[in-house]
């Protein structure tokens, strides 16, 4: 029983590891393609780290796993805001279908800091090109 489990742990992550990169090579911007690799190979590489620890059954491997995932959970979503912050105030474009920028005219250029809530939220005119 535990072998199935594992097999299908192990089958369930190589499939978010293949979404992850169809992601990052269909995506068209920068920013779509760090929310679909980091959500995707976050579930893939936990399930397969799941799946080792069921199939290994021991308290020093299953232990190892869970930290692994558990670190894998807190810093991954850190990192790829991070990366999308450094991004956007580096000027990397968005798509060009994009919608609108609800970020555009909130930050700061100086200290990079949010602007407080009195402002209002600056959307993008859809007929404009995006920046």
């Amino acid at each position: 029983m535990t072998e199935i489990v594992t097999v299908g742990l192990m089958l369930v992550g190589a499939l978010f590891m293949l979404l992850a990169a169809v992601g990052l090579a269909r995506m068209p911007d920068l920013y779509l393609r760090m929310s679909a690799t980091t959500k995707a190979a976050t579930l893939g590489a936990g399930s397969i780290l799941l799946g080792a620890a069921i199939y290994f059954s021991e308290l020093g491997a299953s232990s190892r796993a869970i930290a692994t995932i558990i670190f894998l959970l807190i810093t991954a979503p850190v990192a790829a805001h991070m990366l999308g912050r450094a991004a956007f105030f580096n000027g990397v474009p968005l798509w060009r279908d994009t919608l609108y920028n609800e970020l555009r005219g909130r930050y700061d250029g100086q200290t990079h800091k949010l602007a407080g809530p009195t402002q209002t939220i600056q959307f993008d005119d859809p007929k404009k090109e995006t920046k």
